[in-house]
């Protein structure tokens, strides 16, 4: 799972600074998610896959597929 958020963070051309930023973290904190030092709670996980477009099943390494599902109405 981790190696996706930081490869997902990458491909958006964002710094571990900005990506915090978005998320009202510190950089240190959002650094430890993507080094699995710290788990990552279930409200960022799905702001993770909100910006990246994405599902948490994505995020959580149980799915290839990067395309998220249909949202609720």
């Amino acid at each position: 799972m981790y190696p996706r958020i930081r490869d997902l963070r990458q491909d958006a051309d964002l710094s571990q600074i900005s990506m915090a930023k978005l998320l009202g973290m510190s950089q240190t904190g959002y650094s430890k998610y993507e080094t699995g030092e710290n788990d990552i709670p279930t409200a960022i996980l799905i702001a993770l896959a909100r910006f990246h477009n994405t599902s948490v099943d994505y995020l959580l390494g149980l799915t290839d597929v990067r395309e998220p599902y249909p949202r609720k109405k």
